[in-house]
C-alpha cells in the first residue's frame, strides 16, 4: 500500500541521495487532492445515475398504479350507481347522486391538501439559522478588519 509522501522522502525513481523539494511536494499534493476530487466527482455521477434510474422506474410504476387506481374507481361508481338503482332510485337520479358524492369527496380532497399547505413553515430554521451564521461572519469579518 502507497504511504504518502513526507519532507525527506526521496523522489521515485531516484537513487535515494536527493531530497524532494517544497516545490515538488506541492505538486505532489496538488496532484493527489485533484486525482481525489475527480474519483469523488466520477463516485457522484454514478450514484446521481443509479438513482435517477430508480426514480424513473418508480415513477413509472406510480404513474401505472394511478392509471389502474382511476379505472377501478370508474368501476366502484357504476357499482355504486347500479346498487341505488337496484334500491329503486330512477337511474338519472342514481348517476347524478354518484357524480354528487365524486365531486363532494374532491372537495374534501382539496380542503385537507390547502390544510397540508397551510402547515408548511418556509425553513423557517434553516432561513434564522443561516442569518445567524452570515451575522457571526460579518461581525468577525468588522473585528479582524478594525484590529488590524
Amino acid at each position: 500500500m502507497a504511504r504518502p509522501a513526507v519532507p525527506g522522502d526521496a523522489i521515485p525513481g531516484s537513487t535515494g541521495t536527493e531530497q524532494q523539494s517544497l516545490g515538488d511536494l506541492v505538486a505532489l499534493a496538488v496532484s493527489d487532492i485533484t486525482q481525489l476530487v475527480k474519483f469523488e466527482v466520477d463516485l457522484a455521477k454514478l450514484e446521481l445515475k443509479e438513482d435517477a434510474r430508480r426514480l424513473g422506474i418508480g415513477g413509472v410504476l406510480l404513474g401505472m398504479a394511478a392509471f389502474v387506481g382511476c379505472l377501478v374507481l370508474m368501476l366502484l361508481c357504476f357499482a355504486f350507481a347500479y346498487g341505488l338503482i337496484a334500491l329503486g332510485i330512477w337511474a338519472w337520479a342514481a348517476f347524478l347522486i354518484v357524480a354528487g358524492t365524486c365531486v363532494l369527496l374532491a372537495v374534501l380532497a382539496v380542503a385537507v391538501g390547502l390544510l397540508k399547505f397551510r402547515k408548511l413553515n418556509g425553513l423557517r430554521k434553516t432561513r434564522s439559522t443561516v442569518s445567524d451564521d452570515l451575522a457571526l461572519i460579518r461581525r468577525d469579518d468588522a473585528v479582524s478588519s478594525t484590529g488590524r
